[in-house]
């Protein structure tokens, strides 16, 4: 009886800690780290270090499964496992390295966390990008509680969806050329943006 009197309290513990954990601390903490990286003058002398630590950051606030499964939307199911892990390992890896050769060009924006809401284990963090010149585009994240920790499934950049954009491609090249066509697309695409 007190053995289950205790593990109760340690998970009300655990969930109370949990509860405080807010979505955008977990997305300013990854944003600074990534910025943190790029502004490194050692860094820029090792172009792939740079690289490969800038995915390992980047990997820690993406929710690339969620994302890979939304984003290929009604072909998801069809799929085998294997099928389904490569796609994922695909989508990740076209994901980071993009993310990743965008965020190299980054030139002392600011960053401005706006709002954040949460509703049961999902969330929003709004935020906003200044650049040098002033100008402002919207950044947010819709993100999901993934063992205890705020995980992003989207990013929606000035009103447009990451993941239904690709969505919309990857339906595209599947109804017109069939889900192999995609693959080789995105084994292409994942080869292309690999090198900083």
């Amino acid at each position: 009886m007190l053995k289950r009197l205790a593990t109760a309290a340690l998970i009300t513990i655990c969930s109370a800690t949990f509860a405080c954990a807010a979505p955008t601390d977990d997305v300013k903490k990854t944003v600074d780290e990534v910025v943190r990286i790029v502004a490194s003058k050692e860094m820029k002398q090792h172009e792939q270090k740079r690289r490969q630590a800038l995915k390992k950051t980047i990997s820690l606030v993406f929710d690339y499964s969620e994302m890979a499964k939304r984003s290929l939307g009604k072909h998801w199911n069809p799929r085998t496992a294997a099928e389904k892990k490569q796609f994922v390992d695909l989508f990740a890896s076209l994901l980071e390295n993009s993310y990743a050769s965008k965020i190299e060009s980054y030139n002392n924006e600011k960053i401005v966390y706006l709002k954040e809401t949460v509703d049961g284990d999902h969330a929003e963090v709004k935020s906003k990008v200044i650049t040098a010149k002033r100008d402002e585009f919207t950044l947010d994240y819709r993100m999901v509680n993934q063992n205890n920790k705020w995980m992003a499934y989207d990013v929606v950049i000035e009103g447009v969806s990451l993941v239904s954009n690709y969505r919309t491609q990857f339906n595209k090249i599947i109804t017109a050329q069939g889900y192999p066509e995609l693959v080789k697309k995105l084994q292409t695409k994942t080869e292309e943006l690999k090198s900083p």
